[in-house]
């Protein structure tokens, strides 16, 4: 196998596509336009990669992403050549772009629910339809919860119904608009004696403190994240020993206008997909259920316990 490795490697232009996507997952469109090269060519030398076990793909409805291996023989192949990959200028000015593109596509995004705040409320019915979510969240709160934390709370329409299960409730967005709207909810009384907290953060980079949270809930934010699996990371650094974790997100569908009208940047997951990532970055999965929503959507609600460290 190391030969057939080898050998996949002997191109600079594979080369230079395996040290960009060692860290990151980019589409082909993404990968021609940092290579600045046409898309057959492109898309020749990443059928190559793949069959040779060095890059894995997975279709999202229309688009195909591409990414190193997370775990197997070639992720140890990888590994152990990586230190004699010399980054030359060239691939250096590849990961620069690749971050850049990744930044341009975060601020899409707070840009998109700035101007959709108002509006929020309303699409999210559009989807849900007579599911009562925020309830669903109360029900997986532990009993005298100290803190709870909502990641990605828009409105605030989950953590209101939170605080009176909890000592205090910390709701972070990255969008500031949706942190005004949120702010509405709450007496002048809960926000002075600190019961509530409104933070503006990325959920790769949260603004809490390491083991922070005692219960914290994701609900429909996954599938817009570049990386879901640098968010679920940083869910549990700042989860409690024990602390619970309630999941709400889709399951993997093809309705394409979802990205266009809601943002979507993935078309849901699959079930052991998401509870495969939960176990790797230290969190045990304590029930899965499905629930139907509206548009034909399905919605997995998890909830998980962070029992273990993560697995590097």
């Amino acid at each position: 196998m190391a030969l057939l490795y080898f050998k996949a490697l002997s191109d600079e232009t594979r080369l230079r596509l395996v040290h960009i996507l060692l860290h990151y997952e980019l589409s082909v469109n993404e990968l021609v336009r940092i290579l600045d090269m046409g898309q057959s060519r492109v898309s020749r030398h990443l059928k190559i990669l793949t069959e040779a076990g060095l890059l894995t793909s997975r279709r999202d409805g229309l688009w195909v992403f591409y990414a190193a291996p997370r775990s197997g023989d070639e992720r140890e192949f990888l590994r152990a050549i990586s230190p004699f990959i010399q980054a030359d200028a060239a691939m250096r000015a590849d990961l620069n772009m690749a971050a850049q593109m990744l930044e341009e596509r975060a601020l899409k995004t707070r840009q998109f629910f700035n101007a959709i705040a108002e509006d929020w409320d309303e699409l999210n019915r559009e989807v849900l339809g007579a599911f009562d979510l925020p309830a669903a969240v109360c029900a997986a709160v532990p009993q005298d919860c100290g803190t709870a934390v909502d990641l990605g709370c828009g409105t605030g329409a989950v953590l209101a119904r939170m605080l009176p299960l909890s000592q205090g409730v910390i709701g972070v967005d990255g969008s500031a608009r949706m942190l005004e709207i949120c702010r509405r909810r709450f007496t002048p009384e809960d926000l002075a004696a600190d019961r509530v907290s409104l933070r503006i953060g990325e959920l790769s980079h949260l603004p809490l403190r390491d083991q922070e949270a005692d219960f914290a809930c994701i609900n429909l934010v996954l599938h817009h994240l570049s990386d879901p699996m640098l968010g679920l990371r940083e869910i549990r650094r700042i989860m409690a020993p024990g602390g619970r974790l309630f999941v709400a997100d889709f399951l993997r569908h093809t309705d394409e206008t979802m990205r266009n009208r809601y943002g979507d940047r993935w078309l849901g997951f699959e079930e052991d997909s998401l509870t495969a990532d939960l176990k790797t970055v230290g969190f045990s999965t304590l029930s899965c259920t499905r629930q139907p929503v509206d548009r034909g959507l399905t919605l997995l609600l998890l909830t998980a316990e962070a029992s273990h460290p993560p697995r590097s």
